[in-house]
C-alpha cells in the first residue's frame, strides 16, 4: 500500500508539474521547431542565391572571353554586372564581376567606367586580396592616363604581399612618367628581386631596366 501511495503521489506530482509547466514546454518545442525550420529555409535560400550568382557570373565570364563584343553583347554584360552587384553584392561574384567590368570598359576605351568599377571594389569589398588587385589595376590606369602622382597614391593603399612585385613594377612606371629615373630603376630592381623570391616571373622588367642602361639587370 505504501508503494501504491508513493506511485499515486508521484502521479499527482507529475500532473501538477504538467499543469504548471506544460504550456510553456509546448511553446518551447514549437519555437525550437520553428527555429530549425527557419534556419533550414535560410540555408536553402542562401544556397539558391549563391547558385544564381554563380550562374550569372559564368554568363558574364563567357561574354568577356569573346574576342570582340558587339553593342548588344556589351549591353548584356552591363546588365549582368548590374544584376550581380545589386542582388548578390555581398558575394565574391560581385567583386569578380566588377573587376571584369573594369576590364571590359578598358577594352571599349572607357577608362572612366573602368575606374568607377575598380573604386567600387576598393571601397566595398571585404576581401583584401581583391581590394589590392583593384588598387594595382587602378594605378596602372592612372599611369596610362598620365596621372603618375595619383598612381603612386593608389599604390600606398593596402596591397597583399602576393602582389608586391607587381606594385613595385607599377611604381617604377609611375616614377618613369615623372622623369624620376633613379627611383624608377630602384622600383624595378625591387620588382625583380621580389619576383625571384616568390618564384613568379615578372616579364618586361628586365627590358625596362635595359632601356635605362642597366646592363647588370637579370631575371
Amino acid at each position: 500500500m505504501a508503494e501504491l501511495r508513493t506511485e499515486e503521489e508521484q502521479l499527482e506530482a507529475i500532473k501538477r508539474w504538467w499543469k504548471e509547466n506544460g504550456t510553456s514546454l509546448i511553446v518551447g518545442v514549437v519555437i525550437a521547431a520553428a527555429g530549425v525550420f527557419g534556419w533550414k529555409t535560410w540555408q536553402d535560400y542562401q544556397a539558391g542565391q549563391a547558385e544564381a550568382a554563380s550562374m550569372r557570373y559564368q554568363q558574364l565570364l563567357s561574354l568577356s572571353g569573346q574576342e570582340t563584343l558587339d553593342e548588344a553583347a556589351r549591353q548584356r554584360a552591363d546588365d549582368l554586372v548590374s544584376e550581380i552587384t545589386a542582388s548578390h553584392g555581398d558575394t565574391l561574384y560581385a567583386d569578380l564581376a566588377s573587376l571584369l567590368d573594369a576590364r571590359l570598359a578598358v577594352d571599349h576605351d572607357d577608362p572612366a567606367a573602368a575606374r568607377q568599377a575598380l573604386e567600387a571594389v576598393i571601397e566595398d569589398s571585404p576581401r583584401p586580396y581583391l581590394q589590392g588587385l583593384a588598387r594595382l589595376r587602378l594605378a596602372r590606369l592612372q599611369v596610362a592616363a598620365d596621372q603618375p602622382e595619383a598612381a603612386l597614391a593608389s599604390l600606398e593603399g593596402e596591397i597583399p604581399a602576393a602582389l608586391a612585385a607587381q606594385r613595385a613594377n607599377t611604381r617604377g612606371d609611375a616614377y618613369q612618367a615623372l622623369g624620376q629615373l633613379d627611383r624608377a630603376r630602384d622600383a624595378w630592381r625591387e620588382a625583380q628581386s621580389l619576383s625571384q623570391q616568390s618564384g613568379r616571373p615578372l616579364y618586361g622588367v628586365e627590358l625596362k631596366l635595359d632601356n635605362l642602361g642597366v646592363e647588370e639587370a637579370t631575371l
